[in-house]
């Protein structure tokens, strides 16, 4: 694809593209929302899969079973206002239990496809959930052989990363996704409630943070920094950090 930073809506991509997305936790696709609307409407295919059940995500005294539905009734419903197919979103529960071969779900789900374009998270990043996530991601596209782009994304949480491709967009998409952010009504309350800032404006502070180091025209970006996938994939640039 090139050196970076290049923006994706100037590139030509062949069409349609397989797109994975491998989101740590119900919401995650949501953050990098422009940047799959913007592939969704050029026609290439996107599936998701979110790996874990996100129930740590919510306060209160529901049971985990309560949790996980409510995070994946959350989910359905951005992927609905997105426009998704319901066929097209899949929710793996990995890590649950202690005894599981861990990774099954996850070679499983890329074995019955062969994205052309993958989106995970960055691996240098605090969030224990996102770094296992880039870990197991990498090692099951060299078990399969697979040879594809990742486009790593930036989070509130990524601590250094290198910018190959972004997304800019307008206030109008921004207010867009802000309604996408805001489906998942217990991370919103949760963000007001434990940091004075709503998930949506949270997200969106990161996007303009990322506008403006590029010196975008456009106020907000989304950033990546690709990596190849495969057998002879490029090093990991992940770093130690502590669990959050």
């Amino acid at each position: 694809m090139g050196a970076g930073p290049r923006s994706l809506r100037e590139l030509h991509l062949p069409r349609p593209l397989q797109v994975a997305v491998i989101a740590p936790h119900p919401d995650d696709f949501d953050a990098i929302g422009a940047t799959l609307r913007h592939l969704h409407m050029q026609g290439h295919a996107i599936e998701v899969a979110v790996m874990t059940n996100g129930a740590n995500g919510v306060d209160g005294e529901a049971s985990t079973e309560e949790k996980t539905a409510l995070r994946e009734e959350e989910q359905r419903a951005s992927c609905a206002f997105f426009g998704l197919p319901p066929g097209r979103l899949h929710f793996l529960r990995l890590w649950e239990q202690a005894d599981e071969d861990e990774l099954a779900g996850l070679r499983a789900w890329m074995a019955g496809r062969r994205p052309d374009l993958l989106f995970l998270p960055h691996g240098n990043d605090s969030n224990r959930t996102h770094r296992r996530t880039f870990e197991a991601v990498r090692a099951v596209a060299a078990e399969q052989g697979l040879n594809a782009w990742a486009c790593l994304n930036q989070d509130a949480k990524t601590a250094d990363m290198r910018v190959d491709l972004f997304c800019g967009f307008d206030q109008e998409e921004a207010d867009w996704k802000a309604c996408l952010l805001r489906c998942h009504r217990s991370q919103q309350e949760r963000n007001l409630r434990t940091r004075g800032t709503g998930f949506d404006e949270r997200v969106l502070q990161v996007n303009r943070g990322a506008a403006q180091a590029l010196g975008s025209a456009l106020p907000y970006a989304e950033v990546f920094e690709l990596l190849r996938l495969g057998p002879a994939q490029e090093p990991a640039r992940a770093a130690s950090h502590t669990a959050s």
